[in-house]
């Protein structure tokens, strides 16, 4: 399926929810690889707002690009922040949605720290 860039540069985006392993099946605790890099899986909550309006996505991000530290409130860029539908069934449900994933997520809060050093 295609996939489709979001633009957050005129957003304001922070971590709503840290970090957590991305599990392909909660019950045998299977972890989520990168297929091209094969990097384990996270996922974060991530607040962005833009133009008056504010939602929470689920973010999919290899653990490879997520720095330690991401807590609620952090302020954060995304970098290169995508958006793909998928449908599935299961048990006979017919169940959609949009999946995002980011090849990263960095800390805003440490660069404006680094700045006023």
């Amino acid at each position: 399926m295609p996939s489709f860039k979001i633009d957050t540069n005129t957003a304001i985006v922070f971590v709503a929810v840290p970090p957590a392993k991305k599990l392909v099946n909660r019950q045998t605790g299977e972890i989520a690889v990168d297929r091209e890099t094969g990097a384990q899986m996270m996922t974060i909550g991530l607040m962005v707002t833009d133009e008056g309006e504010a939602e929470v996505y689920n973010v999919s991000v290899p653990e490879t690009g997520i720095p330690e530290g991401l807590t609620p409130g952090t302020p954060v860029a995304v970098t290169n922040l995508r958006a793909r539908t998928w449908e599935n069934e299961f048990n006979g449900q017919k169940r959609h949605g949009i999946a995002f994933r980011a090849v990263a997520v960095t800390s805003l809060a440490e660069a404006g720290q680094n700045q006023a050093a």
